[in-house]
């Protein structure tokens, strides 16, 4: 198969190789910026349940500063453990 290139055994002269017309195929694109619409929404729903439970756990805590710690415990409350934080 070495040093034959695309011809495949070396049987015969060879065909020809196949063309294949290449167009931008617009519904594609189409329906792959309607996906990105829809996971942009899923992302900014998901991001705000974490943020406000790990903003909850922070001012239970009375600081001003959102730590790891409380997105790690946001992230446990909803299902979603994360591990390699700490705790």
């Amino acid at each position: 198969m070495s040093g034959r290139g695309k011809g495949g055994k070396g049987l015969g002269k060879g065909g020809a190789k196949r063309h294949r017309k290449v167009l931008p195929c617009a519904a594609v694109k189409r329906i792959s910026g309607l996906i990105y619409e829809e996971t942009r929404g899923v992302w900014k729903v998901f991001l705000e349940n974490v943020i406000r439970d790990a903003v909850t756990y922070t001012e239970h805590a009375k600081r001003k500063t959102v730590t790891a710690m409380d997105v790690v415990y946001a992230l446990k409350r909803q299902g979603r453990t994360l591990y390699g934080f700490g705790g």
